[in-house]
């Protein structure tokens, strides 16, 4: 199993989700966070000076089966891309075990 971390942008956070629902990831958690960012600069709007150091996204956590792996990166990098710096970033890590509360079951099958 694959613990599948994603930082995204929220206003593409839609999109993943329904791509994600098109190749069968029907399951994940996700927050709003905060983040710094590379971009230092900030924005005029109105005569107003904006930060933008400090930077809005969602965070996606998804766990996966191994052979869901693949799909579901390359979902995610399909459909959340906008080739703008700023896009978000990807983790990957091993889940050693997995149970479901209600049943007690373990392993991969508590993930269908």
């Amino acid at each position: 199993m694959k613990k599948i971390e994603a930082i995204i942008r929220k206003s593409k956070f839609s999109t993943v989700k329904e791509a994600l629902h098109n190749v069968g990831v029907n399951f994940f958690s996700y927050w709003d966070v905060t983040g710094l960012g590379n971009e230092k600069e900030g924005h005029v709007y109105r005569g107003i000076s904006y930060s933008t150091s400090d930077i809005q996204r969602r965070y996606l956590s998804i766990v996966v089966n191994d052979d869901f792996e693949e799909v579901t990166i390359k979902t995610i990098l399909d459909s959340a891309a906008t080739g703008e710096v700023g896009d978000g970033k990807i983790f990957v890590s091993d889940i050693t075990d997995c149970y479901r509360i209600r049943t007690g079951e373990r392993g991969g099958e508590t993930l269908k």
